[in-house]
């Protein structure tokens, strides 16, 4: 639940739980040790309730001009009846009385007080209508001064569930060959992956046949027999218990854990036939709107609580340069609060609960509106559709309203700059010219309309389309937290340039060969190195009471 992975996660006698979440398979005996307002889920609550409450209000400008307006008018008025009585002509008092009346009424601050509010009435209804609802006039004030966006992954720029994206084969097996007989023998499976395989099975049109003798065999995979061939679907570890071949497999394997992909490795009769992808597959429009940010000049940053390398395969598809990975819950709201200490404005979009601080501490938290309950009180903006276009309408939004609110601003405050010193009668020793009250209401009047009539302006504002991404590739700059206090210190294959490990190594959790070389995590301890293709491999095995013990299931799988 608050781990920020697309797929389940593997936990054995003695590893961390957090309550509420879901069991995929098998059986669970758990031991509560943190009830109340000890929880995890209490604890996300606690953090989201200090976010909100450190929040400053937004000081008005129509507020901070009408703090200096009125008493300036009402200073102006005393001084304009003073002089007219002490040198007006006669009557002196009557005239004095128009004069100052005349001040008073073409400066009454209506059109002022209506600059703001109305803009921000039909700014929040153009928003509703385009499946943005905005909670308070603060976030929209708020949302056009943001120069950094901060991505969740999960649910956020991808579709949040597992998908069949590749079908490799290696042997004689067409790939609707292969994908029949794997959709088969995962038909009775429970397993996320499992259903993704069978549903991409569907989709393309495959229907798998019937399948005997199934097994399951946790952590590894399926056997079963399907149309009369003995079929082995799961990971290396799988296949080579099975004393299956799989150096044709690994390749194809690592290439797709590369990309992202969770490796499917399957054998039929003994043989190896190929390696399926699953992958939590990347929404539609997520590059164009990202792409659409960078060009309102805005910086895109995805965090996530997912691995390195699959945070660096999603972000290399969609644009995005930079990487905050494997971050914790409670960590994600300190994130944010590191990009506001570089004096940045920073917008979070996200929807799980563990999101829901750092939309909270975020300058604006937007919500994806698919997401949880909590992701979306914590938020300022929940986006209907759950499309990250919301995010790029919103801003869009944000920049029209508040520039439509200056130029209300700016009749409000030119009728009054060009009326009050006509009223005082500045203009009455060269032409005669003085103004009527009456004349001084129909001024004011004119003036409320115009600013009424320029934020009616803001109706016409329509939703521009996305822009057409033609090539998103780049090489994301990766940063990934440091594991909790108590594991072994875990660091990306970058930060050890300057060794010579050449060889293939097996990651013991997964059982995947890994090249030393350029092997994603490499955790140390005493003299001894041990290589791993992710960092949740890394994790996963430092959490274990004895390191040294050999492996008996593959993450992969689970």
């Amino acid at each position: 639940m608050v781990s920020g992975e697309p797929v389940p996660v593997l936990r054995r006698s003695g590893d961390t739980v957090i309550g509420a979440t879901i069991n995929g398979t098998g059986a669970l005996r758990v031991r509560a040790t943190r009830v109340g307002a000890d929880s995890m889920l209490a604890q996300i609550v606690r953090l989201v309730r200090q976010a909100q409450a450190s929040k400053a209000p937004i000081q008005r400008l129509a507020d901070a001009v009408s703090g200096y307006f009125v008493p300036a008018v009402i200073a102006l008025a005393i001084a304009t009846f003073a002089v007219w009585f002490v040198v007006g002509p006669p009557p002196a008092l009557t005239l004095a009385l128009v004069a100052a009346v005349a001040v008073l009424i073409i400066a009454c601050p209506c059109a002022l007080g209506l600059a703001t509010p109305l803009s921000i009435m039909v700014g929040t209804g153009k928003g509703a209508r385009a499946g943005i609802l905005i909670r308070s006039a603060q976030a929209l004030e708020t949302a056009h001064r943001l120069d950094t966006v901060v991505l969740d992954k999960t649910g956020t720029v991808t579709a949040g569930r597992p998908a069949l994206t590749d079908i490799n084969t290696t042997g004689s097996l067409s790939e609707e060959e292969l994908l029949a007989l794997v959709a088969a023998a995962e038909a009775n499976s429970e397993h996320p992956l499992a259903a993704a395989v069978v549903a991409g099975a569907r989709a393309r049109g495959v229907a798998p046949a019937a399948a005997a003798d199934f097994e399951s065999v946790t952590g590894k995979g399926v056997r079963a027999t399907v149309t009369g061939r003995r079929v082995l679907v799961g990971t290396s570890r799988l296949l080579t218990e099975a004393a299956v071949p799989i150096d044709g497999l690994s390749p194809i394997a690592a290439d797709l854990a590369n990309r992202g992909r969770t490796p499917i490795l399957v054998a039929v009769d003994g043989r190896p036939a190929g390696v399926l992808g699953v992958a939590d597959t990347i929404k539609e429009d997520s590059a164009a709107a990202i792409a659409a940010l960078h060009r309102l000049g805005i910086q895109v940053v995805m965090l996530t609580g997912d691995n390195a390398r699959t945070a660096a395969a999603v972000a290399t598809q969609v644009g995005i340069p930079r990487v905050l990975a494997e971050v914790l819950p409670e960590h994600k709201a300190d994130e944010i609060r590191r990009l506001q200490g570089e004096g940045r404005r920073v917008g979070m979009v996200g929807d799980g609960i563990n999101d829901a601080p750092a939309l909270a501490a975020a300058d604006v938290g937007l919500a994806i509106g698919t997401g949880t309950d909590i992701a979306i009180e914590a938020a300022d903006i929940t986006l209907i559709s759950g499309s990250l276009a919301g995010v790029v309408t919103a801003v869009r939004l944000s920049r029209a309203t508040m520039r439509n609110i200056r130029e209300n601003l700016f009749f409000a405050l030119a009728y009054n700059g060009l009326g009050i010193p006509v009223a005082a009668g500045l203009l009455y020793p060269l032409f005669g010219w003085r103004l009527s009250p009456m004349l001084a209401a129909a001024a004011m009047a004119l003036s409320s309309l115009s600013v009424v009539g320029n934020a009616n302006r803001l109706r016409r504002y329509t939703v521009a389309p996305l822009p057409t991404v033609t090539n998103t590739t780049v090489q994301p700059q990766v940063e990934t937290a440091t594991l909790q206090a108590g594991t072994p210190t875990a660091t990306t294959a970058a930060g050890n340039a300057g060794e010579s490990d050449t060889a293939t190594r097996v990651d013991p959790v997964c059982g995947m060969n890994v090249d030393a070389a350029t092997a994603h995590v490499r955790h140390r301890s005493d003299d001894s190195a041990v290589y791993f293709c992710s960092a949740h491999c890394a994790s996963t095995w430092a959490a274990r009471s004895d390191p040294g013990t050999p492996a008996t299931v593959g993450d992969h799988r689970a």
